[in-house]
């Protein structure tokens, strides 16, 4: 059900993994009572999420063992990222969220919650939980384990992953942002930022923060040809990908955080 929460942001790309709950099927039982029925604990994840407590929300989902070794400096580098969650989920899910009923079957559980969709209607969208020592948390065993294994990596390279489709996504835009300039000044391509002055493009690309990349468009003198280029603001920690476009296509490399140039001739 949580996809759907951040379609409509372009670089938040964190909070789609983040947010991904699915079934699976086991055959471990508790060991003790519930701390919290299925229906609590959604309610709870939500009502903590939109407190911007981040890490008592994600306490009560699998990513628990992503939150919990964050140093403060890290999780204040990837806050950006969890309020644009919040934001999300509190324009989907309104503050007296109502629960239209939970099934339980064994250590799995689905909590079906009223939602809103893009156009403001409202419509049932299930979340699945698992118990683990006695207790409900949000998601899935074999998600679980992908968390467990990349630990605190886990919100980082999400992140990466999430930016580098982004750039991708951006670099098609800016093409068309080109072609649409030419045609309406006899066939001459215009820079970044005179794009952004004319609205072809968002004025956040004249930074980093929202989409994690350094973008450049480098124009010929006589500005009949271009090229275009990205590469992460912070390597490791925003992308790890660096990328090069020109009329013929987009290419992509790990340059340890330098610019990709057009390919050498033989």
């Amino acid at each position: 059900m949580f996809a759907p929460i951040l379609s409509r942001y372009r670089f938040s790309p964190v909070v789609l993994v983040l947010l991904l709950i699915c079934f699976t099927v086991s055959s471990v039982r508790p060991q003790q009572p519930p701390r919290r029925t299925p229906s609590e604990t959604v309610r709870e994840f939500y009502k903590t999420l939109r407190e911007r407590k981040f890490r008592e929300a994600f306490s009560l989902s699998i990513y628990k063992a992503a939150i919990e070794p964050l140093k403060p400096e890290e999780f204040e580098d990837l806050r950006p990222d969890f309020e644009k969650m919040a934001l999300a989920v509190g324009e989907r899910i309104p503050e007296n969220m109502e629960i239209m009923g939970e099934q339980i079957s064994g250590d799995l559980a689905t909590v079906f919650v009223k939602v809103l969709d893009s156009d403001g209607k409202e419509k049932m969208e299930p979340a699945g939980l698992i118990m683990i020592d006695g207790v409900w948390i949000l998601g899935d065993r074999e998600n679980l384990e992908i968390v467990k294994k990349a630990g605190k990596k886990f919100f980082f390279n999400a992140r990466i992953d999430a930016h580098h489709n982004d750039v991708q996504d951006m670099l098609t835009r800016i093409s068309l942002a080109l072609l649409l300039y030419s045609q309406q000044h006899n066939g001459q391509f215009a820079n970044l930022a005179t794009l952004i002055t004319a609205g072809l493009l968002p004025k956040d690309l004249e930074g980093t923060e929202s989409t994690g990349y350094r973008f450049h468009i480098n124009v010929s003198p006589d500005a009949k040809t271009w090229t275009a280029q990205a590469e992460p603001a912070q390597y490791g920690r925003s992308g790890r990908l660096s990328f090069f476009m020109d009329a013929t296509g987009v290419r992509s490399s790990d340059m340890g955080g330098k610019p990709l140039g057009p390919l050498t001739k033989k």
